[in-house]
């Protein structure tokens, strides 16, 4: 039988979705893919540079990559192809940090050593790298970085298609006695799961230089937060934990306090709400963000990075990353540090920058193998598209790109679908989850529906996440603000009335809402206008999870059954 996937000299790679081994294909591919689109019938990867770095950091080798492209090629695959394979990951071996003599340098190991006049070469590296210091004598093979340059010429080596092995030993921070629970506070049983501890021990290593530090990639609803604990208790340092949020990060101390040995006096809240520091301290990238004056490069909050010797910092959803604490975070290379997140993908590209100053990818576990153990809920995906009213037509047509986007995401007839579907489930928790304000003010004042956005108070919508878990309400209107971080256990319906563009990570986030385990599927649902812009985006949204294997089955609403 013909192979399931054409391989091209460029990288793509073109998969036919009806062939037998399609789902067997795409398991073996996705370590070091990435998805660019996926119509119907045929859906096309590309091999990268930082997915390949990604996937070398996750131990896989230049022959095993070879060889899942050729056991599922239907053509030979091109040569040229291979040796582009092989060339970027021999990259990734070249440039080795290691610790020297000196306190104040590093050594910037180059193999082959004809690298060496390569890098100097580049104005911007040659400032920051010198061939001797007065302490250590020049050499052919290596160049030296000052060590208050150590996260900055990462950042510029990986720009320029260098991935740089940082082997220095990082810096022990302050003890911190602490255990996971067997019992959890709550009296329940508790104990990682398998691929729990996989990634641990993926992440920790033997404790040796070239660990502890780098990105965990698990879906939504598969414990991201116990990995964290469980990290912390491995270490057994004092920890900074950065969130998206207030309430992920209260759920992040509910948490901690639920499952570890930790007590309310060790455990501090820095958000806008509570500035306290402790010895584990929850803050929020928004107040670390946070400026007097926005003329000024001034980040008054910066200064908790140096309020404790941190041993170990944790940044949750870390593809959300803000571009100041970048610069921070180029600045505690010495730090253990772990990213957790669903999904890798930045829209802004930066995914690199990631992999250069948080660390490589060091475990991944496709969602679907979670579905399969029962971890996270199987969910059904489905696209309803319905058409644009009439009196919209002509506004659409005038409308620039971005208010055409409005226009569609918008569409009131989208609120009658969304009628349709809640009595579709009406013995099921559902969240309505949307982009623009105006529009879900509009859905939960027609249905009679609690609402929670950006203007909300903090206290007000913990009160209404409260309830819903308690199932006091069954039905809750929610903007962008609940896309990261919600623990929402018992929700079992998403339906995504608008979106912020072509955002896949926002896509996966919203489907996470909804997958924790439960003893019925989840549904998710997306609307979008036809035959509008809308469906472009819609469709760059949905690359990801299909990328992770889940499928969108088709709806077409006409106007007719909407009225």
């Amino acid at each position: 039988m013909l192979g399931p996937f054409i391989v091209q000299s460029d990288g793509t790679i073109l998969l036919e979705v009806s062939h037998p081994e399609a789902d067997e294909a795409r398991n073996a591919i996705t370590p070091f893919t990435e998805l660019l689109t996926s119509p119907e019938y045929i859906h096309t990867y590309r091999i990268t540079p930082i997915s390949l770095w990604n996937a070398a950091s996750a131990g896989l080798t230049y022959d095993q990559i070879a060889e899942r492209l050729s056991r599922y090629a239907r053509y030979p695959v091109p040569p040229t192809l291979l040796d582009t394979i092989r060339h970027t990951l021999e990259r990734a071996g070249t440039l080795t940090l290691l610790p020297t003599p000196s306190p104040h340098t590093l050594l910037l190991s180059i193999r082959p050593p004809a690298s060496r006049r390569e890098l100097l070469s580049y104005r911007q590296l040659a400032r920051l790298l010198e061939p001797s210091t007065p302490d250590l004598p020049p050499r052919d093979d290596a160049l030296y970085v000052p060590l208050i340059h150590r996260g900055t010429i990462k950042q510029l080596l990986i720009d320029l298609g260098y991935p740089v092995t940082d082997l220095v030993p990082l810096q022990e921070g302050e003890p911190l006695p602490l255990m996971l629970r067997t019992t959890t506070r709550s009296s329940r049983p508790f104990a990682l799961r398998p691929y729990q501890e996989a990634a641990v021990k993926a992440f920790t290593g033997d404790d040796g230089p070239g660990t502890g530090y780098g990105t965990i990639v698990m879906p939504c609803g598969a414990g991201k937060t116990v990995v964290g604990l469980a990290l912390m208790a491995h270490y057994r340092t004092s920890t900074l934990i950065l969130t998206p949020n207030v309430a992920a990060a209260h759920q992040w101390i509910d948490e901690i306090l639920d499952k570890t040995t930790l007590t309310e006096d060790q455990i501090a809240e820095y958000t806008g709400e509570s500035k306290d520091i402790k010895p584990v301290t929850v803050a929020t990238y928004h107040i670390l963000t946070w400026r007097p004056d926005h003329t000024q490069e001034y980040y008054p909050h910066f200064d908790l990075f140096l309020a404790r010797n941190w041993g170990l910092i944790i940044y949750d959803e870390v593809h959300l990353l803000p571009a100041p604490v970048f610069r921070i975070t180029a600045e505690l290379q010495a730090k253990r540090r772990c990213g957790l997140t669903a999904t890798l993908v930045r829209e802004d590209g930066k995914e690199r920058h990631l992999f250069a100053l948080v660390g490589p990818k060091r475990y991944d576990i496709p969602w679907k193998d979670v579905e399969a153990q029962g971890w996270i809920a199987e969910a059904l995906c489905y696209e309803i598209r319905i058409p644009l009213p009439e009196d919209l037509r002509l506004a659409y047509i005038a409308a620039d790109q971005r208010k055409k986007h409005t226009i569609a995401s918008t569409n009131p007839l989208k609120d009658r679908v969304v009628a349709a579907l809640l009595e579709r489930h009406a013995d099921l928790p559902t969240l309505i989850i949307g982009q623009y304000l105006n529009q879900l003010e509009r859905i939960a004042r027609t249905l009679g529906l609690p609402l929670i956005t950006g203007r909300t108070p903090n206290r007000e919508r913990e009160r209404l996440y409260r309830e819903f878990k308690e199932g006091r309400i069954t039905r809750l209107v929610v903007s962008r603000v609940a896309n990261f971080s919600i623990d929402l256990p018992d929700a079992a319906v998403a339906i995504q009335v608008s979106g912020t563009f072509g955002s896949r990570q926002e896509e996966a986030q919203r489907l996470g809402r909804i997958l924790r385990p439960k003893h019925h599927h989840a549904y998710f649902y997306t609307i979008v206008t036809r035959d509008t812009l809308e469906e472009h985006f819609a469709a760059n949204r949905q690359r990801f999870l299909t990328e992770q294997g889940y499928r969108y089955q088709m709806e077409l609403w006409s106007e007719d059954e909407l009225t």
